[in-house]
């Protein structure tokens, strides 16, 4: 598996309950984008509309060796589920605070692109503050720890 980028903010920002692979719809100069590396996911997330799974603000740079027919950067992919699946995020979605956010895109081990979803709620300024006390804490912690065993 060759994770292409990670989106390292959505940890940060939201709790995350459950996370999932997808499927997208990509054409042939996003994939080699993809390829050499050069796409963002900040900003991103996936709706559901009409029954279908689509992923919004996703940016993938266009191809430098593309002819005219490269593709649009920031464009509205669709993403590919079981429609049984899709239901059910449909379900957890409504739910107030929840969103579909995207994890990392990668390539599997038979080479195709995949995104990984997670189905989150975000923090509020208080959660974000009592986690970075907790760190710090233990961060402290394993100092002292160090320094008792000499």
């Amino acid at each position: 598996m060759k994770v292409v980028c990670s989106n390292r903010k959505a940890k940060k920002n939201y709790h995350i309950d459950e996370t999932m692979e997808a499927g997208i719809s990509l054409v042939g100069t996003e994939v080699k984008a993809l390829r050499a590396g050069m796409a963002h996911l900040q900003d991103a997330y996936a709706a559901i509309e009409d029954g279908e799974l689509f992923l919004h603000n996703a940016h993938i740079s266009p191809y430098e060796k593309g002819n005219i027919y490269n593709h649009e950067p920031k464009r509205t992919r669709k993403l590919l589920m079981h429609k049984k699946e899709i239901r059910r995020l449909l379900g957890k979605v409504q739910q107030k605070g929840y969103t579909l956010v995207p994890l990392s895109f990668y390539f599997n081990d038979a080479g195709i692109v995949k995104v990984e979803l997670a189905l989150a709620k975000g923090k509020k300024a208080y959660d974000k503050r009592h986690e970075i006390a907790e760190r710090d804490a233990r961060r402290e912690m394993q100092r002292e720890a160090k320094y008792r065993d000499y």
